[in-house]
């Protein structure tokens, strides 16, 4: 069966706001037959307040920029040492709506994770995945013209502690951890290599399912 072909862009250590104005513009530019990216990155230490983020939830406010966005959700913190995939897909090709997208998101990272003895799962009232009551990988999306922008981000070893600064994601007092202190010790390359293909199959076989269930 033949799948949408998607450019995998692996693109290191990049500033945060130029990155996202680079997604805005792809978004806004593309064409029926542009081609479905996934950008990985990493970037340095940058707090990102959703479209309906509350002020309040940055508790203390530090020298790390404070970036105002239009993917959906409060607060987060993106740094060195955290894997974030934006997926840029048309997504009527995919036969996929935003909820399936989000979960199939969440999935790719929890069966990661599962790759390595650590036991994750989603949560219906909030988007993301969750060692315990730890969250390892949060979730924002943007979509325009039924195209999608912004992704996810997973912790693998970073410094966690600015996210001491923050309600992560509005929640107050949410923990959060990653893949080193869950004991997997595995390089981030290669744990950004398996999300990648983890996200990629997941889209096809989302597509195949909902290839065979259409009426002939």
């Amino acid at each position: 069966m033949q799948h949408p072909p998607i450019h995998i862009r692996a693109l290191g250590m990049v500033e945060y706001e130029p990155t996202w104005r680079a997604m805005q513009r792809f978004t806004a530019e593309r064409t029926a037959d542009t081609v479905d990216e996934i950008w990985l990155v990493q970037h340095p230490p940058t707090y990102t307040q959703g479209q309906a983020g509350k002020p309040e939830h940055l508790l203390n406010p530090t020298s790390i920029p404070v970036v105002k966005i239009d993917r959906g959700g409060q607060i987060t913190y993106h740094g060195p040492g955290q894997i974030v995939a934006y997926l840029l897909l048309d997504l009527r090709r995919w036969k996929i709506n935003v909820r399936e997208l989000v979960r199939l998101m969440e999935q790719a990272v929890i069966d990661l994770l599962a790759e390595y003895g650590v036991k994750a799962e989603g949560r219906e009232e909030a988007p993301g995945v969750y060692v315990g009551d730890a969250k390892i990988a949060a979730l924002g999306l943007k979509i325009k013209n039924s195209c999608s922008y912004h992704g996810l981000a997973f912790n693998v070893d970073m410094d966690l502690s600015p996210f001491d600064n923050i309600n992560p994601c509005g929640y107050e007092g949410l923990e959060v951890t990653q893949c080193i202190g869950q004991g997997v010790t595995v390089p981030l390359e290669e744990l950004q290599a398996e999300l990648t293909q983890n996200l990629v199959h997941g889209l096809q076989r989302h597509l195949e399912r909902k290839r065979l269930l259409q009426p002939q």
